[in-house]
């Protein structure tokens, strides 16, 4: 009987746990990625002030570099900076701007990545997607997954709130993502892969109804794990498509828009995916992603964001523009701008009528 099989891009090691950056040269060497921990650390100057010492006795021989920035040529910049050591591996610690970059130069270096995460903004820490600075706008540009993901809870205790409830904003966003996935499948003949769809579903489901919140491991171990299984989705997928649609879409316009007032993507995609929720007429899907998110105190509409409706009316208008190649229930409705407006006071009234 033959075998049918695929490889599926992962992770070879992922470590959540109190006290995981403490290990790092275990993680190294029993992946046989450096034995002998000839490494390259990348992190801001924040992350250096509060991680440095812990990471100099996890990994002795590593050399420790400050991020330049977060644009594409900065990412180019780091790779040629570290070519001529000869790195066994690039081990970036931080946010998703030192991932996104150190996942980029791994890749053009075609040296292994270890994420380490220090805060749970968005589900990069894993994903085959890096999101940079380029030509006055934020690109997404294939590159290697990490090898391996650590997260310290210790370390995503010393973050903001904000940071964690932005993870949870970009999660739940999936729940309206895979649904335009399956609308473009439906209308547009776009092929779907169902086990990066399950996945990328079943990441934002396990966020849905939890009695605890932030303060509990508990919770941040299934973020973090949710996180971490967005990232692989993508991977599988081949895209961002499991994770992106027009929640995305909105985020990208508010981005491109008012660049001087973004706030974490996280709370942008959050809003971008009730608001595409509400277009789909989905009653029970509309509340049961409102009550998530109000549940941990992250935005429900544009005005928790800064933007009056006129702002709003025309970052919707914009969206589509800004992923052309992709089908969502933006471009299914393909709404003019007057429409958009009255939608936009719809959802108003169905934001002020919820009861949470």
């Amino acid at each position: 009987m033959s075998l049918l099989k695929r490889m599926v891009e992962a992770p070879l090691y992922i470590d959540i746990r109190k006290g995981a950056l403490d290990d790092l040269a275990t993680v190294l060497a029993d992946q046989r990625v450096s034995s002998k921990g000839h490494i390259a650390v990348v992190m801001t100057e924040g992350g250096k002030k509060k991680f440095e010492e812990r990471l100099k006795k996890a990994a002795p021989n590593a050399e420790f570099y400050i991020s330049p920035g977060n644009s594409l040529n900065d990412a180019k910049a780091l790779a040629e900076t570290l070519k001529p050591k000869k790195f066994d591996a690039i081990v970036g610690v931080g946010g998703g701007r030192v991932i996104d970059l150190c996942k980029y130069a791994a890749t053009l270096l075609e040296i292994p990545m270890i994420s380490v995460a220090t805060n749970l903004a968005h589900d990069g820490v894993a994903s085959p997607v890096s999101i940079l600075e380029n030509n006055g706008g934020r690109g997404s540009f294939g590159v290697n997954a990490p090898l391996a993901v650590v997260i310290d809870l210790d370390a995503i205790k010393l973050a903001p709130d904000r940071f964690i409830k932005a993870g949870i904003g970009d999660v739940l966003s999936n729940l309206s993502a895979v649904k335009d996935w399956e609308l473009a499948v439906k209308e547009n003949n776009e092929k779907m892969d169902g086990l990066a769809a399950s996945m990328a579903r079943i990441s934002a489901e396990a966020l849905l109804g939890r009695a605890d919140s932030i303060g509990s491991d508990d919770f941040l171990i299934a973020l973090s794990e949710a996180l971490v299984l967005s990232g692989i989705a993508m991977g599988i997928a081949g895209t961002s498509r499991p994770c992106s649609g027009a929640c995305h879409e909105i985020s990208h316009a508010i981005d491109l828009l008012f660049p001087d007032r973004t706030q974490p993507h996280g709370e942008q995609v959050g809003v971008g995916a009730l608001f595409a929720t509400f277009l789909r007429n989905d009653e029970e899907k509309f509340t049961e992603l409102a009550f998530a998110l109000a549940q941990h105190q992250l935005p429900l509409s544009h005005r928790n964001l800064g933007f009056n409706d006129e702002e709003f009316s025309e970052i919707v208008k914009a969206a589509p523009t800004t992923r052309p190649d992709r089908f969502t229930i933006l471009e299914h409705l393909n709404l003019s701008q007057n429409r958009i407006k009255e939608k936009i006071k719809e959802f108003n009234d169905a934001i002020s009528n919820l009861k949470i």
